[in-house]
């Protein structure tokens, strides 16, 4: 198995052991133990501390079998049953250092192989390729701002991920509600009248539409929200051409939040 460079090290350290969203200093050791990596330097800085071992581990066997195991260890969702929220921000972290291995931590936790990124060029002129491709679509503006060269480094599917997120964010920044998926959509578009109305709801014809939006808002949550629980049935290797038809449905999800009402409630 091919070793790590310097660089790629430097940077899968610094994601697993960031100083807001990475592993604490006692889980660095229980794992490193558990791997049987030795810990060279535990008194030192996180980041440092789990480079040296990352290093010295690398450099004695002449391969990266355990760091592989340790990444694997450290990103099983079963970790984080009790704070599921750390989850997704050490992914996300994770995901843009090993962009340029050819390596990615899906969803369930699994490492897989990628789409790997040479250059930090490469990841831009995709994240521009996606933006000129949904501009010219005329897609929502609220949509556009996923696109960017940190959310592609690893795979589109995060960048549509973090867009449907956003269509959670609008409904409770509209309705004052704080919850979230299904519950959210029930409490914000269901009712006699609901809080959020895309119609004015005065014909059967109208009332459907309206049950229809919901169904439509809880099967794009169902896909992309939560994937700590879905594992690895909610990601893919998205290609370029998904992204773009799936940020069109968020678009089109954004502008019909935009234009809806707010019936007066007794």
């Amino acid at each position: 198995m091919a070793s790590f460079s310097q660089e790629q090290l430097q940077a899968i350290a610094d994601a697993l052991a960031d100083t807001s969203e990475g592993l604490r200093g006692p889980e660095i050791g229980r794992l490193l133990t558990s791997c049987r990596i030795k810990d060279t330097d535990p008194a030192i800085t996180k980041r440092h501390r789990l480079y040296n071992a990352f290093a010295h581990e690398q450099n004695t066997r002449r391969d990266r079998t355990r760091i592989i195991g340790f990444i694997r260890k450290a990103m099983k969702p079963a970790r984080f049953v009790r704070e599921p929220e750390r989850f997704e921000p050490m992914r996300a972290n994770l995901n843009r250092a090993l962009a340029f291995t050819g390596l990615s931590v899906a969803a369930s936790g699994e490492l897989s192989k990628a789409e790997k990124v040479e250059t930090l060029g490469q990841a831009e002129r995709r994240a521009r390729e996606l933006r000129e491709d949904l501009a010219s679509r005329g897609v929502h503006p609220d949509v556009m701002k996923f696109c960017r060269q940190e959310l592609l480094q690893d795979n589109y599917f995060h960048a549509v991920l973090e867009a449907v997120k956003s269509i959670a964010a609008k409904v409770r920044f509209r309705t004052g509600l704080d919850d979230d998926g299904a519950v959210l959509v029930d409490r914000a578009f269901s009712g006699t009248p609901p809080m959020l109305a895309i119609n004015a709801l005065a014909t059967k014809s109208e009332q459907d539409e309206q049950k229809g939006f919901g169904n439509l808002l809880k099967g794009t949550f169902g896909m992309f929200r939560n994937p700590t629980a879905h594992e690895a049935r909610i990601n893919w290797a998205m290609s370029k051409e998904d992204a773009e038809d799936l940020l069109s449905l968020v678009s089109l999800i954004h502008r019909r939040l935009d234009a809806a009402s707010m019936p007066p409630r007794s």
